[in-house]
This record gives C-alpha cells, sequence and structure tokens, in this order.
C-alpha cells in the first residue's frame, strides 16, 4: 500500500494534468479560444491542443425558449393526400375506376364504385392499405390504421382510425425533433437543448439567442418542395395554388408529384449568370436524378410547378431533359430568403405543420446573477468543507483538499470534453459532489483510526484503513450512480444536467479521495516516517 513506483506515480499525475488542462478552455471566452488557436506555430498539432468547452445552459446565458406542436389537422390533410395516391394505384392494379374519382374527406378519402363486380375487385386491395399498429415495447397493439367501410349503394369510404393517427404524430414528432436540430445547427446556434415534451410537443431551447425572430421563422415552415406539371385546364386532378410568377393569382397544378425534396443531397444560395438575381442551385441523389430526368424528358415543352410549401414559386418551361440531377429555383428572391430557402432545403422537409405555442426570451441578466450565485454557493462550500476537513485530519485533511480541488478540475475538464451544457442544477451537483467526494475520505480515515486503536501498527492500519473502507466506498457510490442514471433516463432538460454532472462527479471520486490521496500518503510516509498517525 506505501509502495507506489514512479512509473504508478508518472501515469496518475500525467492523467490528472489531462484532466485538469481540459477545463482550461471553459474559463476563456469563444473569441479568445480561437484567437489562441489561431496563434499557436503551425508545427504544433491541432489535437493536441484542447479547444472544446463548456456550454453555458439558457439559465445561465439566457436565449429563446420555444414550445413547437404538430398540427394534427395539417398532418391528417397530409396522410389523406398520400392516401388517395395510395388507393389510386391500389385501383390501377385491379384494373378497377371509380365513379367521379377519388375525394378527399377530413379523415381519409372516399370514392364510388356502383358496378358489385368491380366493387368486389377492388375491395381486397383497398382492405390490404389498412396496416396494423406496431408499438416499439408491445409489439402490435390489435389496432389498425385504416377503417374501410362499403355502403350498399357503391360508396368506399378509408379513414384513419384515431390510433392511426395517434401513432402516426408520434412518428411526426421524432423526425421532426431531427429536422428542428439540423436546422438550428443550421442557423449558427451551438449546443440546443431539443426534446419531446408529451405527446405531440416539441422543446427547444436555444441558449445565448436573444432575437428569437428568425428562428421562429425557420422552425415554422414545412419547406415541403415538390416538382409538378402546370395544368392547361382547371379542371380534373389538379390543385389550384397561388404562383409569384403572376402576383399570387392561383393557377392549375397537377397533383402528380414527378420528384420532391426528399432526394435533394445539396442546396446552395447564388446568383443567376443572366439576370444576377438570387436563386438556389439544388442537386439530386441518384433516385432523385433519374424521377427529374425521366419527368423532364416526358415533358418537353411544358412549364414545371416548383411548388414550395403550396405556393409555386417558379414556374420554367422545359427546353430539353435535364438528366445530370441539377437545377436552379428562382423566384424573385432577396439575398436573404434565397440563403434561408438553402438551409431549409439541406435540413430536409417536415413531416407536417409546428404551430408555436409558447415562448420565451430569457435575458442575460438573469444569468449573470445565476452564475454569481453558483459562485459563491461553490466557493462557502468549498471553503467550509476544507476548513473542517484541515481542522479533523490535519495533514491528512490536507491531502483530502488537495484531491477535492483536482475532483472538481476534472469534473470540469470531463464536462469540456463532452461539451456538457452547464445549467443551475448543474452547478448544485458540483456543490453536492464536493461533500459527497470528501465523504469517501472520512471513511477512510476514520477507518485508519479505528485501526490503530485496535493496535495495529502504521503501515498496517493505513493499509487495513483503504482496503476495508474501498467496499464501503463503492457501495455508497454505486448507490447515488444508479439513482442518477436513474435521473438522466427519466427526467428532462436540467434534471438530466443535474444528473451528467452527478454522474462524473462519482467517477472522479474513484481517482481522487482513493487513488490520488493513497498515493500521496504513501509518498508522506516514504519522506518522514512518522511514529504517530495526524489524525
Amino acid at each position: 500500500m506505501l509502495r507506489f513506483s514512479t512509473t504508478k506515480i508518472v501515469a496518475t499525475l500525467g492523467v490528472i494534468l489531462i484532466g485538469l488542462m481540459l477545463a482550461v478552455p471553459s474559463f476563456f471566452s469563444a473569441d479568445q479560444r480561437r484567437a489562441f488557436t489561431a496563434a499557436l506555430p503551425s508545427w504544433v498539432p491541432a489535437w493536441i491542443v484542447p479547444t472544446r468547452a463548456i456550454v453555458l445552459g439558457l439559465d445561465l446565458q439566457g436565449g429563446s425558449h420555444i414550445v413547437l406542436e404538430v398540427d394534427r389537422n395539417d398532418l391528417t390533410r397530409t396522410m389523406a393526400q398520400g392516401l388517395r395516391d395510395d388507393v389510386r394505384q391500389a385501383l390501377r392494379e385491379a384494373g378497377v375506376q371509380a365513379d367521379g374519382g377519388i375525394q378527399l374527406t377530413p379523415r381519409g378519402v372516399q370514392l364510388r364504385i356502383a358496378d358489385a363486380a368491380n366493387r368486389a375487385k377492388a375491395l381486397p386491395k383497398l382492405q390490404a392499405l389498412s396496416q396494423p399498429i406496431t408499438d416499439a415495447t408491445l409489439g402490435q397493439t390489435g389496432a389498425r390504421t385504416l377503417d374501410v367501410r362499403e355502403e350498399p349503394s357503391g360508396l368506399i369510404q378509408l379513414g384513419f382510425t384515431e390510433s392511426g393517427v395517434t401513432a402516426r404524430v408520434r412518428r411526426a414528432v421524432t423526425q421532426a425533433i431531427e429536422v428542428v436540430r439540423r436546422r438550428v445547427d443550421l442557423g449558427g446556434t451551438t449546443e440546443p437543448s431539443i426534446q419531446q415534451q408529451g405527446a405531440d410537443r416539441i422543446l427547444v431551447q436555444v441558449p445565448g439567442l436573444q432575437d428569437p425572430q428568425r428562428l421562429e421563422e425557420q422552425l415554422g415552415k414545412t419547406a415541403k418542395l415538390e416538382f409538378r406539371m402546370l395544368s392547361d385546364s382547371p379542371a380534373g386532378d389538379v390543385d389550384m395554388l397561388p404562383s409569384k410568377d403572376v402576383n399570387g393569382q392561383k393557377v392549375p397544378v397537377e397533383r402528380r408529384v414527378m420528384a420532391d425534396g426528399a432526394d435533394l443531397t445539396d442546396a446552395q444560395p447564388g446568383f443567376d449568370s443572366k439576370s444576377n438575381e438570387p436563386i438556389v442551385n439544388f442537386k439530386f441523389n441518384l433516385r432523385g436524378a433519374q424521377r427529374f430526368g425521366q419527368a423532364t424528358s416526358e415533358n418537353v415543352g411544358r412549364a414545371m410547378a416548383i411548388v414550395l410549401d403550396n405556393e409555386v414559386v417558379s414556374a420554367p418551361r422545359i427546353l430539353q431533359p435535364i438528366t445530370g440531377g441539377q437545377g436552379q429555383i428562382s423566384g424573385r428572391f432577396t439575398v436573404q430568403q434565397a440563403n434561408d430557402l438553402s438551409v431549409l432545403l439541406r435540413a430536409g422537409a417536415l413531416p407536417a405543420k409546428l404551430n408555436i405555442v409558447e415562448r420565451r426570451t430569457v435575458g442575460p441578466g438573469l444569468g449573470r446573477d445565476s452564475i454569481e450565485a453558483g459562485k459563491h454557493a461553490t466557493i462557502v462550500a468549498t471553503v467550509l468543507v476544507v476548513v473542517l476537513m484541515f481542522a479533523t485530519y490535519g495533514v491528512f485533511g490536507l491531502f483530502a483538499n488537495i484531491a477535492l480541488l483536482v475532483h472538481v478540475g476534472l469534473i470540469l475538464g470531463l464536462m469540456s470534453v463532452l461539451e456538457a451544457t452547464m445549467t443551475l442544477p448543474g452547478i448544485a451537483g458540483i456543490v453536492l459532489t464536493i461533500g459527497t467526494a470528501v465523504d469517501s475520505n472520512v471513511l477512510i480515515y476514520e477507518r485508519v483510526r479505528e485501526e490503530v486503536r485496535a493496535g495495529r501498527s502504521i503501515p498496517s492500519a493505513l493499509q487495513a484503513g483503504f482496503d476495508r473502507a474501498f467496499a464501503t466506498i463503492v457501495d455508497s457510490n454505486s448507490t447515488m450512480a444508479i439513482a442518477a442514471v436513474i435521473l438522466f433516463f427519466l427526467g428532462s432538460g436540467p434534471v438530466r444536467g443535474f444528473a451528467v454532472v452527478f454522474i462524473l462527479g462519482i467517477m472522479t471520486t474513484v481517482i481522487t479521495a482513493v487513488t490520488l490521496t493513497r498515493m500521496m500518503i504513501a509518498v508522506w510516509y516514504q519522506r518522514f516516517r512518522p511514529k504517530v498517525l495526524p489524525i
């Protein structure tokens, strides 16, 4: 126990030094970190210089707080439009035509097939569109996505069940969270907190963003891009959509989608070489390029409608097939509009419209007060613990205090590496780990006292104290770790921030309260060889 090899001492000190160095960037601003990195000599490897830092949460540096809600009605309409295409395909496979076309209803579609024989051929195909609903935990629930009803008059109604709509809303929220995350990141913000709230809501917190207007505009758009053909007649299977080319007047657009934004691989703002107007250049993946090339090859001479969020932003005439998988969108954009549109298209389309149901802007003044209060609490807690340990255990208390300071530094270093978000509960977690860290030293020292009173020699008492207290330390820290893990997985927002700090504190306790303290006592004993322990 009292023999630490030079290699082990160097390795321990090296790990601690690296951990403390990782915490250094968190004490400087982002501009200072960038300036330092830029000033480094070219021969210094970039990976050797720590640059990651702790991110202050919304409650510490202020920012924007927005709650989004999936528009169930808009989502249901989108589902109904998709169902109409599926029904059209099913009828085509059955060789049956609907009398009077396929009409949309608030919760699905309806069609009429007067001929009983044709209806009998079509019904199995239509009923096959109703799929069982599966749950990630429970498996198949027994519910189905569609309710298919047939009336004697030949009317067939396909309506989404409540379970089907709810399941689709859940999937839409999951998809929307990823799209929102990409949009917020592309907007130049850092470390947003984006998480699901309830069944159909998304909480977005962006620390440091004091102008939420642009964020709201970015998050509120669906960015649904479609390439369709203009129709010569307003009758038939068409939608009447407003067009920018004719000052907002509605034009007939075929409902069939030739290609859509889901196949885009890139979108960048640019300027038209002839008119010098802002445009958006886009590029398709292989599937999208094939679909776009086929559509333009089959419709040379016709006008293609570029539809964004149910508005025709441009309707260029196809002069020749476009098979390269690239194109451009023009629509009297400003430079800012072209840039925003390219950001939205790169991030992807939202699966449904998101309504803003709550918005708050937290000023930085509250955060500064919170930081100062947290600093004071941490300093007061540290000073009291340091004084108490030194007064109670003397030089052993000094060793515990050194380990305690290293403990806090390692927590900050690990949080910097993870670029974790520091919140008020996180500061509370650091203050709490200060007490739990020295608690391990108290267990060890009290056990050593008991062994000395039992008549053991100093080396034997120290060995027994560390060995026998270690099991108790592991048990107590394991119990706290279990509670912290439960908080992390079941909690949200600041609660998870507290759990992360607490888990990191438990991990570093093993290094500081056990290994580092043991090493310092071993070096001290080998150097001074005391006859009586100072505890």
